[in-house]
């Protein structure tokens, strides 16, 4: 298995620090709002990293945290007149709700910054005693030149990114390029005490602190979107490091933006979209889809128009299953007969190319090609003929690939005539609009399930084929 390792900007051979464990480490939500489509993007790539980690026998120690202390909770929770406690209570709760609608499975473990924040103080007090941080009347900052390797995760030097970088003016830090591991308690906020008074975690800090207490020292993957590499995974590298003088994270993944119509999802531009929103028109299966359908690492566009095509997508291939439901329910015979062991064999082969492909760096795209290569096969030679006991490995594999995915796990069990008129219905309702593509499709699909159109005067008949 290989994985493209954004520290070495290259695909590495992936080993893990415990043969056959996997400690993952995912920068989860601030609970301040409802998760945006382009967070679920994120979510569902590493859930479905974790899945497919699992799928091929890894035991995986997933940790996903919950930020619930920061300036935009803090707001928030003045403008609801409610305590910033029970604004992180009441999106935590909207975060599961949320996210089981999305199938993603629940992690190992949600830890909530503020469960730690005494490890987080004797982190702090740690970077301090090595010389790597300094107090400045009660906030606490990471002086960045102090470590060398800062800088590495982004591919720059500390120059250029001081250059580039949209910086907090603040002449009481040695460097502008230091940040705040503590911040000191200003009027109506929050606050612990500490060694250098009342104040609360800096938002780099925790997730340094939550991953070394709940993983340890060193992780196997750190993960994230591609808008976390700077600054926070490159200050997470430093204060890490700088602490424990051992590598943090041997594999650092990114998923890359997700585009509204081609533009970025903005607010302003009135394509900002909760998956509330989208799971109250579409199945969860068709966004995860539409979300897998290209490599996590490429930008990916979102439309209606390309839901509706991921949904026209799932319907085909849980068509197949019907179909080989039927097939099953009618076949009268049991047990395999001459000449299916080799094809079982066949079938096989598609589970080796799905896993060649998802080794290469999960790659869903291809992972999803590969399902529907099986499809195809599996609807030209599987036939009302079959046995019972070919079919029923047919229906598993197809379901066994899609796991990892998220996906082809329901049980839609439909009323076939009826499935055949509706499809029938919609071939006659895209002649009207002369696609011609989307009609001859349909027709061919049908086909290959032993299901033969007639165009008569009359309307269209069907048959099965014999």
């Amino acid at each position: 298995m290989k994985v493209f390792n954004t520290l070495t900007r290259r695909k590495e051979e992936f080993k893990t620090l415990v043969p056959g464990e996997v400690k993952m480490y995912v920068c989860g939500p601030t609970v301040y709002d409802l998760f945006h489509i382009g967070n679920a993007r994120t979510f569902i790539v590493f859930d479905t990293i974790r899945r497919y980690l699992e799928f091929r026998g890894y035991k995986v120690k997933f940790v996903q945290n919950f930020t619930d202390i920061d300036d935009k909770m803090i707001k928030r929770a003045n403008n609801e007149a409610i305590t910033v406690k029970d604004l992180g209570d009441k999106y935590i709760k909207e975060y599961y709700k949320d996210a089981d609608g999305l199938r993603l499975k629940r992690a190992t473990i949600n830890p909530r910054a503020t469960e730690f924040i005494k490890e987080i103080i004797s982190f702090v007090e740690g970077l301090i005693a090595r010389g790597y941080a300094y107090e400045v009347n009660g906030d606490v900052y990471f002086s960045t030149k102090h470590f060398s390797g800062y800088g590495k995760l982004s591919g720059q030097n500390i120059e250029d990114l001081q250059a580039g970088a949209r910086i907090d003016i603040d002449e009481r830090k040695k460097d502008p390029m230091d940040f705040a591991v503590w911040k000191a308690q200003k009027p109506g906020e929050p606050a612990w005490e500490s060694p250098w008074g009342m104040g609360r975690p800096g938002w780099h800090i925790e997730c340094s602190c939550m991953a070394k207490n709940l993983l340890g020292e060193t992780i196997d993957i750190h993960a994230g979107g591609s808008d976390l590499i700077f600054p926070h995974h490159e200050n997470e590298i430093a204060q890490s490091e700088a602490l424990t003088g051992k590598s943090f994270a041997n594999y650092w993944i990114h998923c890359a933006f997700l585009n509204i119509n081609n533009q970025k999802m903005s607010k302003s531009l009135n394509n900002f979209f909760t998956v509330r929103d989208i799971l109250e028109k579409y199945n969860p299966e068709v966004l995860r889809f539409l979300m897998l359908s290209g490599h996590y690492r490429t930008q990916l566009n979102f439309s209606n128009e390309l839901l509706d095509s991921a949904a026209s997508s799932m319907e085909r291939l849980y068509n197949a299953l019907n179909n080989l439901q039927h097939l099953y329910d009618n076949s009268l015979f049991t047990a395999l007969k001459s000449g299916e062991e080799a094809y079982i064999k066949t079938l096989d082969g598609y589970r080796n190319k799905f896993m060649e492909k998802m080794d290469d760096d999960f790659n869903t795209a291809d992972g999803i090609s590969v399902i529907f290569d099986l499809v195809k096969d599996i609807n030209t030679n599987i036939t009302v003929e079959a046995s019972k006991e070919l079919i029923e490995v047919a229906m598993k594999l197809i379901r066994e690939l899609g796991e990892p995915l998220g996906i082809l796990q329901e049980d839609k069990k439909v009323n076939l005539e009826e499935e055949i008129e509706a499809l029938i219905e919609k071939r006659q309702q895209a002649r009207k609009e002369r696609n011609w593509a989307l009609a001859d499709e349909i027709r061919d699909d049908l086909k290959a399930r032993g299901i033969i159109l007639e165009d008569t005067p009359q309307g269209v008949r069907w048959k099965r084929e014999n």
